[in-house]
């Protein structure tokens, strides 16, 4: 079973998804703080995060920073309420998902098993190599370089890339992406699928207004070049 670093700041919150992912066989290390989960991390090294976005003192979106900048953990956030605002600065900080709480067991424990999936096999059954212009994209490694310098993609962002690029000029819908990419419902949340857009982007050095390689199709979706 993964290993669930949980960083929550309300106490019952803390000690019930605690005892709720511990009763499925997970094994969960929990801390209240931000700057707790980070000294965490080396020693307990976690599959997954559980982050709460309004954390005393380092707040969560300062935290899945930190993360970003060293690597590629997978980040599901916890936010109090499903505030626009709230949601979209986390995902845009590097979150993979997020939970709105309170949430039941079973359906933390789902979207940890589905972010899981994504991070461990992002490219399905395709060919291993691929240039697109500037990105040579390895499907075997899973791995993404830019004019010969690796890109540090977070798991969502990396399936996201693979999956458009695999059919290029194909329009994807941004619920059909949902389903195929995120493994969601259709009736999910499509900001997911557009803030993973917006830091994949910016990760690839699309030119702001002019993307090379993403480009949306006003009304219909994401379509992967042409170049």
């Amino acid at each position: 079973m993964p290993r669930v670093l949980l960083v929550e700041d309300d106490r019952s919150v803390r000690e019930g998804i605690e005892l709720g992912l511990r009763r499925r066989g997970h094994e969960v290390l929990a801390t209240a703080t931000g700057e707790a989960g980070l000294e965490a991390l080396g020693a307990f090294l976690p599959d997954l995060l559980l982050l709460d976005l309004m954390l005393p003192a380092m707040s969560g979106v300062q935290v899945c920073h930190r993360i970003r900048e060293a690597g590629q953990l997978p980040i599901i956030m916890l936010t109090a309420r499903g505030d626009d605002g709230d949601i979209v600065v986390g995902l845009d900080a590097g979150a993979d998902d997020y939970i709105v709480k309170p949430a039941r067991a079973e359906i933390v424990e789902a979207r940890i098993r589905a972010v899981l999936r994504r991070a461990a096999d992002p490219a399905g059954a395709r060919p291993p190599v691929e240039h697109h212009g500037e990105l040579a994209i390895d499907r075997a490694a899973h791995t993404v370089l830019r004019s010969g310098d690796p890109l540090p993609l977070a798991p969502s962002e990396l399936k996201l890339l693979l999956h458009l690029s695999a059919v290029p000029e194909q329009v994807f819908s941004r619920q059909r992406l949902l389903k195929e990419v995120w493994e969601l419902s259709y009736h999910s949340d499509v900001r997911l699928v557009d803030a993973c857009v917006r830091r994949l982007r910016i990760k690839i050095g699309e030119p702001p207004g002019a993307p090379r390689y993403i480009q949306t199709l006003r009304g219909l979706g994401y379509r992967f070049g042409p170049l």
